[in-house]
């Protein structure tokens, strides 16, 4: 069953309630301050059957001007709105704020229901609709219906059925399959069941034991029971009034204006760039850094404006503007935000979220207001492309791109693929995406550090890649560095040597001097090829005759060329490491096993360097340990 949200709009006491008891037989008012006062305080719910088969929900907001934030609760899951005005009275001032807040939220779809209509005579009628006409003229309802009711006769009610069935087939229902979003607007809990949520499902699908994510609090919850409108389901669907038993938070801990949503797929922000519509009527000058009430969903915060364009704003102007919060929220790119001033209480306007996660902006920066305008246009392409550029340092990968995007995955996944393939981005395996233009600067400076460090060190077998790292500019100190230098080797621009980095042409120079060193040095560690000289030893002597730093530099660009490590201290030249494998394989090969000492004195060495080059051997994936023997690794 196709499920659509229906809400009511209109002044306070012009038969919201009423006619919603009229279309369902059910009571939206519960609260007793309600019944007693006859006005709606908090939302209402209730819910029919359409003809065709779909299942209106029905949310009854408040008309009073002091429960507008209730109003606003109510309006951000609308499909269709009644907009409510009562025949004896018509068009009131809270009238023409809802009308507002409406057109605001870019709700599209609606319907005008003149209530009482038994109350006045029939000419009397007729100016209340040019009434309503003239209100409605340049709004989202000017070419809507206007259709008169009595609700208590149920006069005109099968006719309000029958256009409300007409205008579900308009509503497109494409939200199942995006990741859920369920701002909670009722929380409570229940002897022998514990804490319940409501809310409209304004996103995806959830059934009973999904686990989702409670923001701002960054709670995990489990779902332990699913209900739509009052009655247990196995699965609830966007564009449905939802109740949700939830285990692992206490009832105290949530507040209305909390959201469910499934894990990782939103985050939260104290700053929010956006595009601001001052009402047409607004009467006062809005100046910067204005104290305001910021509405979204079910949520009411405390913020400031900043003009991002403008000294002031006032009634029509459309402003960009940051606004900074005293608390964070969950928002999305996209989402329209009802902005009000703090004292006294007005409605400004609605804010259009660009950005819901942007650095402190400054004022009056054309780059600032050039990439607002771009993220505005909504060319998703160009908008991942920065979104990379803006973060490469940090590698972001699909799940971060997903969040600050507020897009599908998969859409953020093909758009990737594009940009690949227009070589605007490079991946780096499992890891993320960088921009090229990052590459191309980080490409720059590597080559420049690599080229002063080797003329500073022409002995030097090459730059350390921590060392140079620590050299590069803050942003290009990302962690996944060896994965870029990667591509910079397939460009033939550097070699990496295990831990040294070269310029791919460098080559040491060796005079004549520090060749006799080197070959003094070889030839100290050739003489017990398998029990060699310690290198502090082989120092001691050296020096003697030359340059303490010249020998120590010989013996590092051997260490990084020609020389393996065994032990600390103790090193085997590469030629004499691949004899002493050699051996032990064909020994292998021949006899099965071989212990430590049957290895000690087949090389001539000793304990400690057979065992050193044994559990070398076993690392390659040579040899295996079998109790204190080796045999060789199948």
């Amino acid at each position: 069953m196709e499920n659509i949200i229906i809400g009511t709009a209109g002044h306070i006491d012009h038969g919201k309630t009423t006619l919603i008891k009229a279309l369902t037989n059910k009571e939206t008012d519960r609260l007793k301050e309600e019944k007693k006062r006859g006005i709606s305080i908090e939302l209402g719910f209730s819910y029919f059957d359409l003809p065709s088969q779909k299942r209106a929900g029905i949310i009854d907001v408040p008309g009073h001007e002091k429960f507008v934030k209730h109003m606003l609760a109510g309006v951000g899951g609308m499909d269709i709105v009644m907009f409510v005005v009562a025949a004896d009275e018509g068009v009131m001032p809270q009238t023409i704020e809802h009308l507002d807040i409406l057109s605001l939220l870019d709700v599209e779809v609606g319907v005008i229901v003149i209530t009482k209509k038994s109350m006045v005579e029939e000419d009397f009628l007729e100016l209340v609709k040019e009434d309503i006409k003239e209100a409605v003229e340049g709004t989202f309802l000017e070419k809507s219906k206007i259709l008169a009711v009595d609700s208590l006769s149920q006069e005109g009610i099968p006719e309000l059925i029958e256009e409300i069935d007409q205008l579900a087939f308009s509503i497109e229902k494409d939200k199942d399959q995006r990741a859920v979003r369920l701002p909670i607007d009722r929380v409570f809990s229940i002897k022998g069941f514990g804490t319940v949520v409501t809310g409209t499902l304004l996103e995806g699908h959830v059934r009973p034991e999904d686990t989702l994510e409670l923001l701002p609090q960054h709670q995990e919850v489990r779902v332990r029971n699913v209900q739509t409108y009052g009655q247990e389901a196995k699965e609830a669907f966007s564009g449905q009034r939802v109740a949700l038993n939830i285990s692992q938070v206490k009832k105290e801990d949530i507040s209305r204006g909390n959201v469910l949503v499934e894990k990782g797929s939103m985050d939260t922000t104290m700053m929010i760039d956006g595009k601001l519509t001052v009402l047409k009527n607004y009467q006062r000058l809005i100046e910067n850094r204005t104290r305001v009430k910021v509405y979204n969903d079910s949520n009411e915060t405390v913020g400031r404006i900043i003009l991002l364009d403008k000294e002031e704003a006032g009634a029509e102007d459309q402003v960009y503007v940051q606004l900074r919060l005293e608390e964070k929220i969950a928002i999305k790119k996209k989402d329209k935000i009802i902005v009000r001033l703090y004292s006294p209480m007005e409605t400004i306007g609605g804010l259009l979220v660009i950005d819901p996660y942007p650095d402190k902006r400054k004022r009056f920066d054309n780059d600032v207001l050039e990439e607002l305008k771009l993220k505005e246009s909504g060319d998703f392409d160009f908008i991942l492309e920065k979104m990379i550029e803006k973060h490469s340092s940090s590698i972001p990968n699909v799940d971060f791109l997903t969040v600050n995007l507020s897009e599908e995955k998969q859409r953020v996944i093909n758009g990737l693929k594009k940009l690949i393939e227009e070589n605007k981005i490079l991946p780096l395996g499992k890891f993320g995406y960088i921009h090229r233009n990052f590459y191309e600067r980080l490409k720059t400076d590597t080559l420049k550090k690599l080229k002063e460090f080797h003329q500073q060190e022409p002995l030097q077998p090459g730059m350390l890649k921590e060392e140079l790292k620590n050299k590069l500019e803050q942003s290009y100190r990302t962690k996944l560095t060896d994965d870029l230098y990667r591509f910079f080797e397939k460009e033939g621009l550097i070699s990496i040597r295990e831990q040294y980095l070269t310029l791919k042409d460098f080559e040491v120079s060796l005079d004549g001097e520090q060749k006799r060193i080197k070959e003094l040095i070889l030839d100290k560690l050739n003489r017990e090829p398998f029990n060699p000289l310690k290198k502090s030893d082989i120092e001691a002597e050296l020096k003697k005759e030359y340059k303490e730093s010249t020998v120590q530099q010989v013996f590092q660009l051997l260490i990084s060329r020609e020389l393996i490590k065994v032990q600390e201290d103790i090193y085997l030249t590469k030629i004499n490491y691949e004899k002493a494998k050699a051996m032990l394989i064909e020994f292998l090969q021949a006899q099965g096993s071989i212990s430590i000492a049957d290895f000690r004195d087949m090389l001539g060495s000793n304990r400690k360097i057979a065992v050193a080059l044994l559990e070398k051997y076993d690392a390659e994936g040579v040899t295996l340990r079998s109790g204190d023997q080796r045999i060789l690794q199948k």
